[in-house]
């Protein structure tokens, strides 16, 4: 299981446009269309995006490719952006990680697999 210092996890809409190359309002598309997934977080009750969503290397750095399907999967079953979220990010036994995590090693069919068995 891995531990991030909580404010290393958390990223703003520009901090994320930024890191991507791309303008705030692409990142506000992405979100609308469920690509990713932005909560409300902070004093100034700020959009903020989990740093795992995303795929970062030295030299690159995009979406997490499997997070749009795994939302969408995850909304079909009645997840709001607020539990999604939550549960990409718990720890889950089945998994032996978080599904993010999981998700981050190709695990794609397992963790939707979870998210399938969720509805039993």
């Amino acid at each position: 299981m891995s531990v991030e210092h909580e404010d290393n996890v958390w990223l703003s809409i520009p901090e994320v446009a930024e890191l991507l190359g791309l303008r705030q309002r692409d990142i506000r598309s992405a979100i609308a269309e469920h690509k990713i997934i932005a909560v409300r977080r902070g004093e100034n009750n700020a959009w903020a995006l989990h740093r795992q969503q995303l795929v970062v290397s030295e030299t690159t750095a995009d979406i997490l490719p499997s997070l749009p399907g795994t939302i969408t999967t995850l909304r079909d079953n009645g997840f709001d952006d607020e539990e999604a979220l939550s549960w990409l990010t718990t720890y889950n036994e089945q998994l032996h990680s978080t599904p993010l995590e999981a998700l981050h090693s190709g695990n794609i069919h397992a963790v939707r697999r979870a998210i399938l068995m969720l509805a039993f």
